[in-house]
């Protein structure tokens, strides 16, 4: 009697647990890039499927997505953003409780051009939102899940297919940047070639070489990234800089720089990425740096993330732009050197940061606080000098220099909202607030600035708006940023958050050439204007009694034409 109720006990419980388990939910996440391997932020990921009742979620700033409680099944995934083609991973399968990752790489239009030749851009339209290209289908791999019990469908975009074509860019510009020593010549060719290998593998070479005479401003980069079966991608890189002398008592300024990086997802909610650069620099004798770098994400929701970053160098506008040059790398930056009776300081940078973001709707948040530590800045100036005692190190092609201030440490903070307005125009409002260096009085010499500079609190704001003219691919970005009164530095100047901007009035400007198509390729005019009314500048007597002036960011006008294939 006793072992038939306990066998009818099992046969019961083994009909109840397949039952339960077909109730567990799961989740269906994965990252979002573009076809060079940017994350997109803002993407909208539709789940669509019987159960999933039409569920809308939107990557955060670093691409990722996340759907939860999604009861198992099969299902199709819509993915579109701005800019881009949307794309479709058909017949998603989600086993009970399990985690399918499904990785999505968006191509925009010429993209999907070069990959299919017979569509055109009037076929846009017919495709719905579905690309029809071989190389756009999905490929399901099967792998284990340390942390479930089942095994997890890892569904891989088009990604590791696309990186296997070789891809490049040529770009022939004018006009220098202004930066200080060590800008780009005033007359540049940037280039850079990516191919993929044995088919995780991709190896990069760039660099951005400049014309004219003493030795113009040069950077060659080589990069190689290893991408693994869990979604990271270590990678090493070697920079070396060459920049001419300002005079022939000193020495050419020579760098290399050796770049190490990796990120790491730690389950469901955490990602680390890490790294360091090593930089020997050879200026009036050797130098060597250590600049480590990374960043903390915990993804408290599918729409909130909260972060700490540290970083030991500033970002470049140039980045968001698609600027062909160097730097080329969010992690790497041309070192920055002053000089005082003839000895060479390297500046040396502590940013720390921790921030909470917020995705609602199209509209992205953020709140942001921050503690920077700059020891021996080096100053941005204008003007020329016929002798300078050795505390000045100009630029020979932009009429600007770099002059060593003092150190510094301040805290701030920041707040910005990023708001979709049009699947073409995007923008972004930006307050900060925080210390920068400024003069005690004005009209002090250049020679005492150092001994003249204290920090004073100021505030900052900015508005920036980009996009694309959907008729004649026109991308455009303009931004202006307001600071409540003089200074030497800018106003959170580690900000790479969505609404960083340079100071003051800027425009920037991509359009592509009509009637290029016999190109393998497409071919862009670029034109890019730096605080284009010559804002900010405050004046200083210079050893030689003129009057010069350091600056935020000076005025400077650069143009050119890129070839892309």
């Amino acid at each position: 009697m006793i072992l038939r109720k306990l066998g009818f006990s099992l046969l019961m419980l083994g009909l109840a647990l397949p039952a339960w388990s077909a109730d567990r939910p799961g989740t269906i996440s994965g990252y979002v890039r573009a076809a060079g391997g940017s994350p997109q932020m803002g993407a909208a990921v539709e789940v669509l499927g019987a159960a999933a009742q039409g569920l809308k979620v939107f990557t955060d700033e670093h691409g990722f997505y996340s759907a939860e409680g999604l009861l198992p099944g099969v299902y199709n995934l819509k993915v579109s953003a701005p800019a881009f083609l949307p794309a479709l991973r058909e017949h998603v399968g989600l086993h009970a409780g399990g985690n399918t990752v499904v990785n999505v790489t968006l191509n925009t239009l010429f993209d999907a051009i070069q990959i299919t030749p017979a569509h055109t851009p009037a076929e846009r339209d017919n495709w719905k939102w579905v690309l029809r290209s071989v190389s756009n289908r999905p490929i399901l791999r099967l792998v284990d899940d340390p942390s479930a019990d089942n095994q997890s469908l890892i569904l891989l975009g088009d990604s590791e297919r696309s990186d296997r074509e070789l891809k490049g860019s040529l770009s022939f510009v004018t006009g220098a940047p202004s930066e200080g020593f060590g800008s780009v010549a005033d007359m540049s060719t940037g280039f850079s070639v990516e191919k993929s290998i044995f088919a995780s593998d991709r190896i990069g070479f760039r660099g951005n070489v400049g014309y004219g005479t003493n030795c113009p401003t040069s950077v060659l980069r080589a990069s190689f990234q290893h991408n693994m079966m869990d979604g990271s991608g270590p990678s090493i890189a070697v920079t070396m800089w060459n920049a001419p002398a300002p005079d022939l008592v000193l020495h050419n300024f020579e760098a290399l720089a050796l770049t190490s990086s990796d990120d790491v997802r730690l389950g469901d909610r955490m990602e680390v990425k890490f790294g360091s650069e090593l930089e020997s620099i050879q200026f009036m004798g050797r130098v060597t740096t250590f600049r480590p770098f990374g960043e903390a994400d915990f993804h408290l929701s599918p729409n909130t993330v909260l972060e700490y970053a540290y970083t030991t160098s500033e970002p470049d506008s140039r980045l968001e732009k698609g600027f062909d040059s160097v730097p080329v790398d969010p992690d790497e930056s041309t070192p920055r050197v002053s000089m005082t009776a003839y000895s060479p300081t390297v500046e040396h940078a502590h940013h720390h940061e921790v921030s909470v973001s917020r995705r609602i709707g199209k509209t992205n948040l953020q709140l942001a606080a921050y503690a920077d530590r700059v020891s021996d800045p080096a100053l941005n100036g204008v003007g020329e000098f016929t002798t300078d005692n050795g505390t000045v190190l100009p630029d020979v092609y932009s009429g600007t220099f770099t002059y060593q201030g003092s150190t510094f440490h301040t805290e701030g903070a920041r707040f910005v909202v990023q708001r979709q307005l049009t699947p073409n125009v995007t923008a972004a409002f930006d307050y900060s607030y925080g210390g920068v260096l400024d003069l005690v009085q004005p009209n002090v010499s250049l020679a005492n600035v150092s001994q003249s500079s204290v920090l004073r609190q100021r505030q900052s704001a900015a508005g920036k708006i980009s996009g694309i003219l959907p008729k004649s691919k026109t991308r455009w970005m303009a931004s202006y940023r307001w600071v409540s009164g003089e200074a030497l530095t800018p106003v959170d100047m580690f900000n790479a958050s969505a609404g960083r901007a340079d100071p003051f009035l800027n425009l920037f400007f991509r359009q592509p050439i009509p009637g290029t198509g016999f190109f393998p390729g497409h071919i862009e005019a670029i034109v890019d204007l730096r605080n284009l009314l010559a804002q900010g500048y405050v004046p200083v007597l210079g050893s030689d009694g003129h009057t010069v002036y350091l600056v935020q960011s000076a005025r400077a006008v650069s143009g050119g034409v890129a070839f892309t294939f």
